[in-house]
């Protein structure tokens, strides 16, 4: 197999090749190394461990050669988001303040997929502290859309998204927090899943809003990411908010572990094509909010979204309508319950345990002060300052009690349209992605994020999936919406519709 193709293949395809010996894990990672260092004005990495990845690529190969049975991931080389810790490389969450900062241990996502045994290249860009929807606020470069370099890719996510828009790699690790994987994969023209809150353990990664923050996989395909997820995925003691059971499609409970998102997957691929190889979603009903076809969405998002939807039809789905009446209300629910968990989290870092401590001051509430002002960036202090401000004596009552109560609200509204659909399909983002540096005002970009918010109060699993391009000829996705535990059937469901779709194929001409 030539050089020239191992970027082309997908994370499947990869594991594929390996398994049958076209090609080997060295070969595979060192030419991964070689695309991301010419690749380098992207700003996909803040960290490379070009040495760490080769000696991992010549383990697998160690094992493979030993004819040890190894899984279909095994030699496979990714990159992670600079929010999971990571034993022997820097993690900075894209901060000044944790500039340096060496974790001596593994976050559980991380170790769960090197036992898995993938081959990390290294750090993915994102914005601070995963406070932001354009990959602009990270502290160290700005993370660049590979369809249009003058272009936002999206965020936080965005290093994880345009690692595996341009081809860097296959596939990628990503956080959502109030939709921080599915825009950036929206915009990039990728897919990216948001599991169900609680599905991945969120031990070692650096927490933003505790209550929110969920990781998930980022890839070209849904096949892609089922792999990921299912080795991500698993109940793990550590993080009191990990689930030790889940529901399966067909409401039997199940042990959260690696591998039973395969199983269900498996089942219900199975169940299709048992019923109808030809309309493998006959039978699924796709709820069609109306709160997200209306004023703020451009034509051309619209244009993509409902021809994706008429897609789905012809695999055999039915439309229903069904209302999500307090989206609106998500925006301000957001906004106050995130920066207040922020302010919390982040209070931590006050230059005395580890991160940055200004060089010089007169007292201990000095070092406070000055460390905190150096060690953040505007966006950062912003959420912080909101957070304290909603959880502060005399408003705590009047903000952040009542966005907690129609969050509940919000999560009710979900349930109710579940009674009549199985799955709700929409836009991810109102547009396309916009030029880098275009916007001066933080409430128009958190209007962005009008799509994704409702599934994240409510704790649901929601995927983008690539379905055209809009203007300028910058990707749109759709946004896939299911009930508590229902990954499977958003993958599959994913992959039905790319299996007679090519946009998660196309990538960037430039970056051959």
């Amino acid at each position: 197999m030539s050089a020239a193709a191992l970027h082309d293949l997908t994370l499947a395809q990869q594991g594929a090749a390996l398994a049958s010996g076209q090609t080997t894990s060295v070969a595979l990672t060192q030419h991964a190394l070689d695309r991301v260092a010419a690749h380098a004005a992207l700003g996909a990495f803040l960290h490379v461990d070009a040495a760490g990845a080769l000696a991992a690529a010549a383990a697998s190969d160690a094992r493979r050669a030993a004819g040890q049975p190894l899984g279909p991931l095994d030699g496979v080389p990714i990159a992670h988001k600079d929010i999971f810790v990571t034993q022997g490389q820097p993690t900075t969450a894209a901060s000044k303040m944790l500039a340096g900062y060496r974790s001596p241990f593994d976050a559980t996502v991380v170790a769960q997929l090197q036992a898995a045994g993938v081959v990390s290249l290294g750090k993915l860009n994102c914005d601070e502290f995963a406070m932001g929807g354009a990959n602009e606020n990270s502290a160290y470069s700005v993370a660049r859309n590979p369809w249009d370099t003058s272009r936002i890719p999206g965020g936080s996510s965005g290093g994880s998204a345009v690692a595996v828009a341009a081809r860097l790699v296959a596939g990628t690790t990503g956080t959502d927090t109030g939709g921080s994987i599915r825009q950036p994969a929206a915009l990039c023209g990728i897919t990216g899943i948001k599991p169900t809150y609680g599905r991945c353990s969120r031990y070692g990664m650096i927490a933003f809003a505790s209550s929110l923050d969920q990781a998930g996989p980022m890839a070209r395909s849904a096949e892609d990411c089922a792999l990921l997820l299912d080795a991500m995925s698993g109940f793990d003691p550590r993080d009191a908010t990990s689930a030790e059971t889940v529901q399966l499609h067909d409401g039997s409970p199940a042990a959260n572990q690696p591998g039973v998102i395969g199983k269900d997957l498996a089942a219900l691929k199975l169940a299709a094509d048992l019923a109808d190889a030809a309309r493998p979603l006959a039978g699924l009903r796709v709820g069609v909010p109306k709160e997200f076809f209306g004023e703020g969405v451009s034509a051309d998002v619209l244009a993509a979204t409902r021809a994706a939807l008429g897609q789905l039809q012809q695999l055999g789905a039915t439309l229903v309508d069904v209302s999500l009446p307090r989206t609106e209300l998500s925006i301000p629910v957001y906004y106050i319950i995130a920066p207040a968990e922020a302010s919390s989290n982040l209070s931590r870092y006050d230059g005395v345990k580890f991160g940055h401590r200004a060089a010089k001051y007169s007292d201990l509430n000095d070092m406070y002060r000055k460390t905190r002002a150096e060690g953040f960036g505007p966006e950062v202090k912003r959420r912080i300052m909101i957070g304290t401000y909603v959880l502060s004596h005399g408003y705590y009552d009047a903000y952040y009690l009542q966005a907690q109560k129609l969050r509940r609200m919000i999560a009710d509204d979900f349930q109710a349209a579940f009674q009549v659909c199985d799955v709700i399909a929409g836009p991810v983002s109102p547009t396309v992605a916009r030029a880098i540096g275009s916007s001066t005002d933080p409430v128009q970009d958190y209007l962005a994020d009008i799509f994704t918010l409702p599934a994240s109060l409510a704790g649901l699993p929601g995927m983008s999936v690539p379905c055209g391009f809009g203007e300028h000829g910058m990707p749109a996705g759709l946004q896939l919406i299911g009930n508590y535990w229902q990954e499977a059937r958003l993958l599959h469901m994913a992959q039905a519709f790319q299996q007679v779709t090519d946009w998660h194929q196309r990538a960037p001409a430039t970056l051959a």
